[in-house]
């Protein structure tokens, strides 16, 4: 051991092995230093700071009870799980979190023995975990089966449903960790929140369980009769010293609370329900961004952290090459989430209707200043997808204008309320979509691949996205004169403003439904973009111009309803179109465009569709995840260059 090092029990810990082999009395010491490791690496490599750093007690002592490599640990998100991959033979590997070829920023049972799931969204861990011990038992597979839980999580519909099947079981094993920090991104919300509050101002539930047991029994003669007897009556007394114990009415058997942060408590907890039979509920008391500094102050209690600038490479000289770009980049502005929360304030001020519904993200879908300046327009439904959408057409139904702000990774959650309770129902619910398309470091689990796909199949619903913050304004003004509902969709990162989309400087064509918007003519073939893929459409117009080589350049604006005589005359007007878009390869923009022309054709135009091609795409930059698809606007510009494209239109 380096006596030097500022981490010198943690530099002889490479596995839960090695942590076993430590003496309990100096484990607050490794947690402190597992504090300083992460975050020390996750404000160079941004990532979920608040939740790793509030259970590494927690932590630790699960791996110092069980063996994950055998047994199943099921993290609820799976954002929380840095010290877990820390302790579990991935420290060396840890600088390379979230970055291309490096650690995911969630759980990956890919990356690691130790690691059940890829999981990436809340509170289907209980669920998952039950199944495994269910299986295990069926295949008299002898192993402990857990579950990490937040207390938001634990508002989930799914998680509940996870409670109410395991609760009903008595021959299956597992235990259920309730991590209680009353945060998700934001404030927890909700009954079961006050629920909690309750309990954890109460006194430690097992010893008033004990103490009114031990009353029973002192009463001479026939206490113990009585204690076996009157169990409805030792239930009575029971919940007049640990009020409403709602676990225990599921059938769980409730334990706690116990302070997250005392790691010998956390240890001694785990001894004594690691062997218990049926379903338990441990109540486990944490801080969430404990030990970052200021995190207390903060109103996301440090959830996340942006990554460091990089340091730019010398640049090296290279050949002439014809795709080099030739225009710089867009400038940086302000991100598509601020554009929104600033047309959803403009909008609310102007229609005592509108209001603003988010499924506990205020901060990631840009409302935060909203919530504070419109609190009774204001719907913060916690993470339920699905209640937040069914909320969404109750509201439409009263005659209000509901804007559900989900990003569209989640939204695929709330499928069949978007169905049910707002397509049958013709109601004018907007749907605004953010991180739509690649995002990048967070990889599969928040990739917005599908909701054109998902959305497009369901009647009456209206789709579009726009090109730049001024059209996403003029998109969500649109979206509320319309009697059905609709969905806008937008990308991740910085949205161009009025005058800075590189390439055009022509007057804005009014929206209207259903229709494209020409931005540049051009002889040799023509681009027709979807959304934010519009700028690279210009980019790479820009770059053909320097070869000689003229395209127009059409922004599509709608997917549904499609533009179908544009969409026509654009193929009867050139011998060459690409579709360009930020989805699926599958079902997406270039799908529609394909079954359109299958509708009317004959055209004059061969298509091919630039679109996301259809695979799991692992965790990198956005750019960089943009060139593994070749989406770039030198890929663009390269299908112009390349030849005539063959008859195959995909």
């Amino acid at each position: 051991m380096d006596a030097h090092s500022p981490t010198p029990l943690f530099d002889q810990v490479d596995s839960p092995a090695d942590l076993k082999k430590l003496p309990r009395e100096v484990l607050p010491t490794l947690c402190a230093e597992l504090r300083k490791v992460i975050l020390d690496t996750v404000t160079i490599t941004g990532g979920h700071l608040g939740s790793g750093m509030g259970v590494v007690e927690l932590t630790v002592g699960l791996h110092y009870v069980f063996d994950f490599k055998n047994d199943r640990l099921v993290w609820d998100v799976g954002h929380q799980c840095y010290p877990h991959k820390l302790l579990t033979e991935r420290k060396a590997r840890f600088h390379t979190l979230r970055q291309k070829g490096g650690l995911s920023g969630f759980s990956n049972k890919w990356e690691s023995p130790y690691d059940a799931y890829l999981m990436g969204h809340a509170g289907t861990a209980a669920s998952a975990a039950l199944g495994i011990a269910m299986g295990d038992r069926m295949l008299g597979n002898h192993r402990y089966s857990v579950a990490v839980v937040g207390d938001a999580a634990m508002g989930c519909g799914v998680a509940f449903e996870a409670l109410n099947h395991g609760g009903s079981l008595e021959k299956e094993r597992l235990l259920v960790i309730l991590n209680d920090n009353r945060w998700s991104i934001a404030k927890t919300v909700g009954a079961l929140s006050r629920h909690l509050n309750k309990i954890r101002s109460g006194p430690l539930y097992n010893k008033a369980k004990e103490a009114v047991h031990h009353l029973i029994q002192s009463i001479p003669v026939v206490g113990n009769s009585l204690d076996e007897k009157l169990g409805d009556a030792v239930d009575m007394l029971k919940n007049m010293v640990a009020p409403g114990h709602i676990f225990e009415a599921l059938g769980f058997r409730y334990f706690g609370p116990v302070d997250g942060h005392d790691v010998g408590a956390v240890v001694a907890a785990l001894e004594q329900v690691k062997d218990l039979d049926g379903v338990v509920l441990l109540h486990v008391t944490t801080e969430k961004g404990k030990g970052v500094p200021g995190s207390e102050d903060r109103y996301d209690r440090a959830h996340a952290a942006k990554p460091q600038p990089k340091k730019k490479a010398e640049k090296v000289p290279v050949e002439p090459c014809v795709l080099q770009p030739v225009v710089p980049i867009t400038k940086p502005g302000r991100s598509w989430t601020e554009w929104f929360g600033e047309g959803m304030a403009a909008l609310t001020e102007k229609d005592p209707r509108v209001l603003a519904i988010t499924a506990a993200m205020p901060d990631g879908t840009g409302l935060m200043e909203y919530r504070d300046r419109f609190p009774d327009r204001f719907v913060d439904a916690g993470i339920a997808e699905q209640h937040a959408v069914a909320l969404a057409s109750g509201l439409a139904t009263a005659g209000m204008r509901p804007v559900c702000a989900i990003y569209s990774t989640f939204l695929q959650r709330g499928y069949d309320q978007v169905f049910q309770e707002v397509i049958l129902q013709r109601l004018p619910v907007v749907f605004a979509m953010d991180r739509a398309g690649l995002v990048g470091e967070d990889g599969a689990t928040h990739n917005g691949l599908y909701d054109i796909a998902y959305l497009r199949c369901m009647p009456g619903m209206v789709l579009m996205a726009p090109k730049d913050g001024p059209e996403l304004h003029e998109m969500m003004q649109f979206a509320l004169t319309l009697p059905g509902p609709s969905g806008i969709r937008y990308a991740r990162g910085n949205a161009p403003g009025a005058h800075e989309l590189l390439g055009w400087h022509g007057k804005r064509q009014p929206l209207q439904l259903g229709r494209m918007e020409i931005l540049r003519e051009g002889a040799d073939g023509a681009v027709l973009a979807y959304g934010h893929m519009v700028q690279t459409a210009l980019e790479a117009a820009a770059l053909l111009d320097k070869q000689g080589v003229h395209i127009e350049v059409v922004n599509a604006r709608f997917v549904k309803p499609l533009d179908e005589e544009g969409v026509i005359a654009l193929c009867d007007r050139h011998d060459r179109v690409v579709t360009l878009e930020d989805h699926s390869h599958v079902g997406g923009f270039g799908s529609a465009v394909l079954e359109c022309l299958a509708a009317h054709g004959p055209v004059r135009a061969q298509v091919q569709v630039m679109a996301v091609p259809d695979e799991i795409l692992e965790h990198m930059s956005r750019n960089q995840v943009l060139e593994h698809c070749g989406l770039t606007a030198q890929d663009v510009a390269a299908r112009f260059l390349a030849g005539k494209p063959t008859r195959a239109a995909r």
